[in-house]
């Protein structure tokens, strides 16, 4: 036990073939990652640049900040990228982005969003990442910095190799630290199965544990975030439906007819409140400058 915590080829296994990890919980739901957005796109972006969206965006690039990252001429890979909510604060500080993003709503609204940047300075790639060539690209180790914001891509060490290959000198990577929490996901719940029910995610101790086992320079950060949104009716039902899945529980058509029963029953007026969030984790990879940030150094050079 004790030579298995010193393992790396036995955490990546681990990793790779844990039910609990994200990656596997898609798989085995039959859902496909890059359009898991397709029906929420237009409330998510409002919500990620509503005044709370863009306060939490700040609180993660002022952490980085805090690091030593200065944007100011920073190239950046941002690896799936939604709607822009991180890309249009880089380019605000001064970063050349190249983003990457293949769900066809969430591509269209991000070009909405960063028509006003000048030619060359935001570029989007609406491809899966996973599909690109990175060599072809010309993307080994091109961008200053990589970051990885709660996207699907990173499901495996694999993954993360992946992503770190294509940075110079940071990676920032968050994921799932723990339950996930949604408010009617937890209200229908009872009606189905008599119980409420949380996503247990695996993935950051994964992370952390084999970036430390590899020999990788890292901070990490673990904190609880909770959030409010508000959805359509339709949005509602659509979104329990593919939580379902995701807990592996069954989304057929009777749980379809409990589902919308109790949306249009408890929200007559079409507007569904819904609080969701859990235990998040980040962690900022450093691949030249190794050792500990000072700022008070960094301000003498």
């Amino acid at each position: 036990m004790i030579n298995d915590l010193f393992n790396a080829d036995v955490w990546e296994k681990a990793w790779k073939e844990d039910p609990e990890a994200t990656g596997n919980r898609f798989k085995q739901s039959g859902m496909d990652m890059a359009r898991t957005f397709d029906h929420k796109a237009k409330s998510f972006n409002e919500e990620v640049f509503s005044e709370g969206g863009r306060r939490r965006s700040e609180r993660i690039i002022g952490w980085l900040e805090g690091q030593g990252v200065d944007f100011e001429g920073l190239s950046v890979l941002d690896v799936g990228a939604a709607s822009g909510g991180f890309t249009v604060p880089f380019a605000d500080r001064g970063a050349k982005v190249t983003a990457v993003e293949p769900n066809l709503p969430l591509s269209e609204l991000f070009m909405e969003n960063t028509a006003r940047f000048g030619p060359g300075q935001v570029e989007l790639v609406r491809e899966r990442f996973e599909h690109v060539d990175l060599e072809a690209k010309g993307w080994k180790g091109a961008f200053d910095l990589v970051f990885v914001s709660m996207s699907p891509v990173v499901v495996d060490w694999e993954s993360v190799e992946s992503v770190l290959s294509c940075a110079r000198k940071y990676c920032y990577i968050s994921l799932n630290a723990g339950d996930r929490e949604n408010s009617l996901l937890n209200e229908v719940l009872p009606l189905l199965n008599g119980h409420e029910s949380h996503v247990k995610s695996s993935d950051m101790a994964y992370l952390t544990h084999l970036l430390y086992l590899k020999g990788y320079s890292f901070e990490s950060l673990i904190t609880r975030e909770m959030k409010s949104t508000e959805l359509s009716s339709e949005e509602a039902i659509k979104e329990t439906l593919m939580l379902l899945k995701h807990h592996k529980l069954p989304a057929d058509e009777a749980a379809r007819r409990t589902v919308t029963e109790y949306v249009h029953r408890t929200y007559p007026d079409g507007k569904v409140p819904v609080q969701q969030g859990g235990r998040f984790g980040k962690v900022l990879i450093r691949l030249q400058e190794l050792n500990m940030y000072s700022r008070a150094e960094a301000g003498k050079r």
